[in-house]
């Protein structure tokens, strides 16, 4: 792919991309994806209209998981063993590494719905709510 995909487009301008969902399990949750998978924990808010949250992100944070509680409970469960998070890693090493962070951790790791995932080596584990993070050990682009 060439540089051209390395920029926003003009009539797209997006400084920072956030992906949100709501848990019953916020403390779980967040410990999942800092202790466990191993993302920063970039902040923390409280009591804002009812919400409790945390962001959590890569390096430069412009890419967040916002993870919320509401003081009147969530909407549900996981939709589909097909809602992933996946996360493109350049080896098999490197997904292996977090791999056994995650189990040492106590996540079992769970077929993918989809076999595409298992036929190209990524290794599927849930978050406490039952949605999933696929690790795949090759970039697409």
């Amino acid at each position: 792919m060439g540089a051209e995909n390395d920029v926003w487009p003009d009539s797209l301008p997006v400084a920072q991309v956030r992906i949100a969902r709501q848990t019953d399990r916020l403390d779980a949750v967040v410990r999942f994806y800092v202790e466990g998978l191993g993302l920063r924990e970039l902040l923390r808010f409280g009591k804002h209209e009812g919400y409790d949250g945390v962001l959590v992100g890569l390096p430069g944070e412009n890419y967040h998981l916002e993870f919320v509680t509401h003081e009147d409970g969530s909407p549900g469960a996981a939709p589909t063993a097909e809602n992933l998070l996946v996360l493109y890693f350049t080896s098999a090493a490197q997904v292996a590494e977090v791999a056994e962070r995650l189990t040492a951790f106590g996540v079992d790791q769970v077929e993918a719905a989809n076999p595409y995932w298992t036929r190209n080596g990524a290794l599927t584990f849930p978050d406490p709510d039952g949605w999933r993070v696929v690790l795949m050990p090759r970039t697409i682009f």
